[in-house]
């Protein structure tokens, strides 16, 4: 797994504990933790969708 990837899976729990947490306490500074949450889900996903077409791409011979 690719370590952008990781690191933004991690960010991204992160991120969603943070918001449960805010919410929680009754403050609206959660839906930045949301959007957050959002955002690092996206980067993972196409961290790990790169990685998975690069290693596609070296497998595959070529043609030109």
């Amino acid at each position: 797994m690719p370590r952008l990837a990781v690191f933004a899976i991690v960010v991204c729990v992160l991120s969603v504990a943070a918001a449960v947490v805010a919410f929680v306490e009754g403050s609206f500074l959660g839906i930045i933790w949301v959007l957050l949450a959002g955002l690092t889900s996206n980067m993972a996903w196409f961290y790990l969708r790169k990685a998975k077409a690069e290693k596609a791409a070296a497998g595959s011979p070529r043609t030109s």
